[in-house]
């Protein structure tokens, strides 16, 4: 009870016991005990997160349950831009190749093709002047593609002799089939796997490898004569 004194009257102010405040401690393991995903507030989780961000979540969890790995949430967020970063090089990517209209990699290529190389799906093959094309590409040092029309002139050939039925859309081995002689059919089955090695395969090759390759052609065009 506390009394006030004034102007010779009192007033008893009674004290409530429970309405005084009391100094409490925080307990030590306080910070252990509010961990974990639920208490970080750096990283969204749930609705709060864009589709990419919870997947990229749900398939960490499910890798590290299966490797036993614990994937902390930083790490969630690292890899979240990276894919971003990667996402937005494919975007570029696509938007070279709209409007610039080549490759990729024409751009880091210095030399450009100096031969337009020919349609035959818009033109026999027997209206093509291969020995002109030909002669081009060797003064450019293009081995490669001249062996390309060594090929297309034996096949040529072929056609003209009436030994085969040429078609664009026929392989080589639809070709080997209609050959009916032994000798000259095995000859076109070599000539053709070294067009197809070289010229499928993208094989380097330099003027004594044309030189030889080249020898192998003269030898089946003279069996096809």
């Amino acid at each position: 009870m506390v009394t006030v004194f004034g102007q010779n009257d009192s007033i008893a102010i009674p004290i409530d016991q429970e309405s005084i405040l009391y100094e409490r401690s925080l307990d030590e393991d306080l910070s252990k005990k509010y961990t974990g995903d639920e208490f970080n507030y750096d990283v969204k989780t749930g609705e709060s997160q864009n589709l990419l961000a919870r997947f990229l979540k749900w398939l960490l969890e499910a890798l590290g349950s299966a490797f036993g790995i614990d994937i902390s949430p930083t790490t969630l967020i690292i890899l979240e831009y990276i894919i971003y970063g990667l996402m937005g090089l494919l975007v570029i990517f696509i938007l070279i190749r709209v409007f610039v209209n080549e490759k990729f990699n024409a751009i880091f290529t210095k030399k450009a093709k100096s031969l337009v190389e020919i349609d035959l799906s818009e033109q026999h093959i027997e209206a093509v002047d291969l020995d002109s094309l030909m002669k081009s590409a060797l003064e450019n040092k293009d081995y490669r593609l001249a062996v390309r029309y060594q090929f297309l002139k034996v096949l040529k050939l072929l056609s003209q002799k009436e030994i085969i039925e040429w078609h664009f859309e026929k392989t080589n081995l639809d070709y080997q089939k209609e050959i009916g002689e032994a000798r000259l059919q095995t000859e076109f089955q070599k000539a053709s796997y070294l067009y197809e090695y070289i010229w499928y395969g993208e094989q380097h090759i330099d003027e004594m490898g044309y030189t030889k390759t080249s020898s192998h052609f003269a030898t089946l065009n003279s069996l096809i004569r």
